[in-house]
């Protein structure tokens, strides 16, 4: 049975507590998971680790298939061209691994209607 790993993939910035909500995020996901594999975090820049080396981490550790899932509110020009670029890399590099790549979370309608209720429970 093959081991499927899960990457957290976020932008990354220079404040430290950019990466909170993303730890905060990777820790229920794994609770959720219970146990069907390991998740782990990787960002765009100025972060650590990168994609390759989140990845190599999770092949590492026995992972045959990796899921990236983007945790961008849309399809911008990170998701569009510098995520295929890395994910093609990662793919020759890791070429005995499968790699899968959800759409951004904020493409699905749950996640937009989390948002809403978010936002609904703002005002009143």
């Amino acid at each position: 049975m093959a081991t499927h790993g899960m990457v957290l993939f976020g932008h990354g910035a220079r404040d430290v507590r950019w990466r909170e909500p993303f730890e905060r995020l990777a820790v229920k996901l794994r609770a959720a998971r219970d146990d069907a594999g390991p998740v782990s975090l990787a960002f765009l820049g100025l972060m650590a680790p990168d994609l390759p080396t989140a990845i190599g981490a999770l092949v590492a550790d026995g992972c045959s298939v990796v899921t990236v899932v983007p945790v961008f509110l849309g399809q911008g020009g990170h998701i569009r061209r510098d995520l295929p670029e890395i994910l093609d890399r990662c793919r020759v590099e890791f070429s005995d691994v499968e790699i899968r790549c959800a759409t951004a979370v904020g493409e699905d309608d749950g996640v937009i209607d989390a948002v809403v209720g978010f936002c609904l429970r703002q005002a009143f």
